[in-house]
Formats: C-alpha cells, structure tokens, sequence
C-alpha cells in the first residue's frame, strides 16, 4: 500500500510538472519570462502536492479567471447571513464543493504551522473567540485572495512582500 501511495505521488508531482511546462505554450502573447501558474501557486506556504492538484482539479475554471468570489464560494469558506425581520445571523456555508472545502483547510491549516504571519493571524482570530474552524476558515479565505492576487500579477510568494511595501 505504501509503494502504491509513493508511485501515486511522484505520478502526480510528475503530471503537475508537465503542465506547468506546458500551460501558456499556446498563448502566443505571454512571454517566456512570466511564472506559470502552477509555479506561483507551489510557492504559496501550504500548499503541497494534494492541495495543489485538487485547486487545479476542482478549480481550475475560477483560477483560470483569476476569480476570487468564486473561489470562496466554491471552497466553503465564504459565510452565509440569514436574515429575517428579527434576526440576523452569520453561519458557514454548506453549499460547497467538498474536496475543495476540504483541501483549502488543510492548507490553511498547513499556513499556520509553518507561516508566521498565518500563525499570528490565526492566534489573534482564537483570541477574539472563533473556533478552530472558523478561524481556519478565514485563514484560507485570505490565501485564496493572496492566490488570485499573485496570479493576476504573475509573481511567485514573496513573504517579504509587505516589509518591502512599506519601505518603498
């Protein structure tokens, strides 16, 4: 079972390369220089070889377009307010796709243990009383629209970023 799971691996780290490769060939307007997706995406602190082939999997239209609405909603991690006339109450969405609910949180989950900055954020959402789940939650929504934003621009996961921002 374990030299099964091994050959599933190196295939998908095997098929994940080739369409990095690959992905742009036939867009004769993107330079040779740009970063493909697939590589920006790897760069980004927890993603690993299953949540990377799941995104692209179950996700590949909304990453395509750069589309962060519709990554949130499709992942689960964008809340649902009920409303009525006497209340008003904020719940997580059920109405998701579940592998890729399941594989923004692990990477989420992943962020938090060895990123910093999600280890922080992590940290000050516990103190303000959200559950692990919910904090998770948040967690991969601003992964997700880290995500987009680096593919919009074509740049790989820089953790330095906002340092480097705010001396310029």
């Amino acid at each position: 079972m374990n030299r099964q799971i091994k050959q599933a691996h190196q295939r998908l780290d095997a098929l994940s390369d080739r369409i990095s490769e690959n992905e742009g060939d036939s867009d004769a307007t993107r330079q040779k220089s740009e970063q493909r997706d697939v590589t920006i995406l790897r760069s980004l602190s927890g993603v690993g070889r299953i949540v990377l082939a799941t995104l692209l999997a179950e996700a590949s239209e909304p990453l395509r377009r750069r589309d962060y609405r519709a990554l949130r909603t499709l992942s689960g991690v964008a809340p649902v307010t009920r409303r009525s006339g006497k209340y008003c109450i904020v719940v997580r969405r059920q109405a998701c796709h579940m592998r890729l609910r399941s594989a923004v949180y692990h990477w989420a989950r992943v962020a938090t243990q060895h990123d910093q900055r999600r280890r922080h954020r992590y940290a000050e959402l516990r103190k303000r009383g959200h559950s692990h789940g919910r904090a998770l939650r948040s967690v991969g929504d601003r992964l997700l629209a880290v995500a987009c934003a680096m593919l919009t621009r074509q740049t790989p996961f820089d953790p330095d970023y906002p340092v480097k921002r705010m001396a310029a």
